[in-house]
C-alpha cells in the first residue's frame, strides 16, 4: 500500500485537537457534518456521464482542455479548495509522492483544480514543488456542472477574520467538495469519488486502481 492520505490528515486533526480551542473544534466539526448530511449525491456527475469539453487556466498561463488531456488515454482530475487550505496542503503533497509517479509512468495526466485565481493558486504548487498541473476553474463553472460545490455556513463566515472570497479572489464563499475523477479517452466519467467532509480525501491507491482498470480495457 502506498502512503495514506487518511493517515496524513489524521495527523493534522491530532495537531488541531491539541492546539485549537473547543469552540474552534466545534465549529469546524459542525460545518463538516452539515456538508456530509446535506450532500445530494443525485446532483453529482455519475460514472458513465459524458464530460463537457472544458477549458481551464493553468497557473503557468497555459490552457488545459479536455480533448488534449485524453488524446492518448485517460486523465485524472482532482478538485480541491484553495492554496491556503490546510487539508489541501496535506493531501496534494501525498498525491505528489504516492499518485503522480505512477500516473506519470503510465502516461496519464493529473490536473488539480480549484476556483482560486491563478495568481494566488500558484502558491501551493511552489510551496510543495508539485510536478502535476494546477489549474483554475473560474467561477466554479466546471464544479457546478458536476454538482460538487457548497458554500460555508453563516457561522463559519462570521468567524472568519478575512472573507474567503478575498483569499481566493473569487468574491464568494463557494468551493468544490474534494473530488477525484477519472475520465476515459472517450470523454466519459469512468470513476469518481466525492468526499463532502474536506478532512477526508480519496486515497492514491484507489485512483491508481481505477486508472489501471481502464487502461487494461483499452
Amino acid at each position: 500500500m502506498t502512503e495514506s492520505v487518511r493517515a496524513a490528515l489524521g495527523a493534522l486533526q491530532d495537531e488541531r485537537d491539541h492546539s485549537w480551542t473547543p469552540a474552534q473544534l466545534g465549529l469546524n466539526a459542525s460545518q463538516r457534518h452539515e456538508l456530509v448530511i446535506g450532500f445530494d449525491q443525485s446532483r453529482a456527475i455519475k460514472i458513465g456521464d459524458p464530460m463537457p469539453n472544458f477549458s481551464l487556466e493553468a497557473v503557468d498561463g497555459t490552457t488545459i482542455r479536455l480533448d488534449s488531456l485524453i488524446a492518448t488515454g485517460p486523465a485524472v482530475l482532482i478538485f480541491f479548495r484553495f492554496a491556503g487550505c490546510p487539508a489541501c496542503n496535506v493531501a496534494l503533497p501525498v498525491y505528489q509522492r504516492a499518485l503522480w509517479p505512477t500516473l506519470r509512468d503510465l502516461g496519464v495526466p493529473l490536473v488539480a483544480i480549484s476556483p482560486q485565481i491563478p495568481s494566488r493558486l500558484s502558491e501551493i504548487q511552489q510551496r510543495h514543488a508539485l510536478d502535476f498541473t494546477i489549474a483554475t476553474d473560474r467561477d466554479n463553472h466546471l464544479a457546478r456542472q458536476f454538482g460538487i460545490t457548497f458554500e460555508a455556513n453563516s457561522a463559519t463566515q462570521q468567524a472568519a477574520t478575512i472573507p474567503l472570497g478575498e483569499v481566493t479572489g473569487t468574491g464568494t464563499w463557494e468551493l468544490p467538495f474534494p473530488t477525484a475523477l477519472v475520465v476515459d479517452e472517450k470523454g466519459v466519467v469512468a470513476w469518481m469519488d466525492v468526499t463532502p467532509d474536506w478532512m477526508k480525501r480519496t486515497e492514491a491507491d484507489a485512483i491508481i486502481d481505477a486508472v489501471r482498470s481502464i487502461i487494461v480495457k483499452v
